[in-house]
């Protein structure tokens, strides 16, 4: 791998949308090194080296089949890594330990300043923040659901008591277990009698249900951009996939121009967008997800979104 310019692809081992564009890069003979923070210490090895050689950085990332240069990197695809969390250790050790992962080798990642990032995993996380994007779609010019982040148990209550129908949802996915059984937080229709002192604990999300027909998601990868309507009847159509019908439509132009201008802001170059449709046909902001799931989505609609991530990531450079 030290003749042609290798791309990184940072993701757990079981991934099968991360899968996809690896086949891709592989159809256009694009080197590619493929690794998983949590294998630190057995099928994971990063040196870097600062301040000995012309490069401001230069230092290698090794996996069981593949020598990377850091030098020659092409452009890294942050996917889906896990970071290790050093169950075997003492509570102590492991958060040091850990610590130690995250801002050794995130940090000689960082550092490195000419491959084109899908996306930055310090960008991402700033375009996570659901009031952020609120607020920016708003100054956007979407239509944003009325939503009230609060834990005032009482102003909770007159919200929801203020309109038709409103839902609760998590201002971020964690990974979260009851009885021992994965809960996963779907947006649930929550009333005014339901809203406890409870509430006062932390903030939560409370959202106007859009008077909706269907969905829509939509990927945009460099500046193409993929819709697809997803007639489901739910008011959370991941509930059941199995239920799903899908139809690719296009976006109007200014619809596309202010999703273009949303990932700018954050700078992002790619990221997955939930919009609602109401009853007139007009789309309604719900959310972005900068590194969402889009593997079934090409699947049930055969967009060549997988041909879209390998090309941008085969250029290297941000459109």
């Amino acid at each position: 791998m030290t003749d042609e310019k290798p791309v990184l692809v940072a993701t757990e081992a079981d991934d099968l949308t991360a899968d996809l564009v690896i086949a891709e890069l592989n159809r256009r003979s694009v080197p590619v090194a493929r690794f998983n923070p949590a294998d630190i210490g057995t099928d994971l090895t990063v040196s870097a080296r600062f301040g000995t050689c012309p490069a401001p950085v230069a230092g290698q990332v090794r996996t069981p089949s593949r020598s990377v240069e850091l030098t020659t990197v092409r452009s890294v695809y942050w996917r889906r890594p896990v970071w290790p969390a050093f169950d075997h250790f003492s509570v102590d050790d492991a958060r040091f330990a850990a610590a130690q992962v995250r801002y050794g080798l995130g940090g000689i990642l960082y550092a490195l300043d000419g491959p084109l990032w899908v996306n930055h995993p310090q960008r991402n996380a700033a375009a996570d923040y659901k009031p952020a994007q609120l607020a920016m779609a708003q100054r956007l010019g979407f239509n944003v659901p009325a939503t009230l982040v609060t834990n005032d148990p009482a102003e909770a209550r007159d919200f929801v008591a203020g309109h038709d129908q409103v839902i609760f949802k998590t201002l971020r996915w964690t990974p979260y277990q009851r009885d021992g059984v994965p809960v996963t937080g779907w947006a649930d229709p929550v009333t005014a009698a339901e809203i406890d002192e409870s509430v006062r604990v932390v903030p939560h999300l409370f959202q106007a249900v859009v008077d909706k027909v269907a969905d829509v998601r939509v990927l945009v990868v460099g500046r193409q951009v993929f819709a697809v309507r997803i007639k489901s009847g739910m008011l959370d159509w991941r509930k059941d996939y199995s239920a799903l019908s899908y139809s690719v439509v296009n976006l109007p132009d200014p619809m596309e121009k202010a999703l273009l201008a949303y990932l700018d802001h954050f700078g992002l170059v790619s990221g997955s967008f939930d919009l609602a449709v109401d009853q007139t046909g007009g789309l309604w902001w719900l959310e972005l997800n900068p590194n969402g799931q889009w593997g079934w989505l090409q699947e049930s609609t055969g967009l060549a979104m997988s041909a879209a991530f390998a090309e941008l990531l085969t250029q290297g450079v941000a459109p």
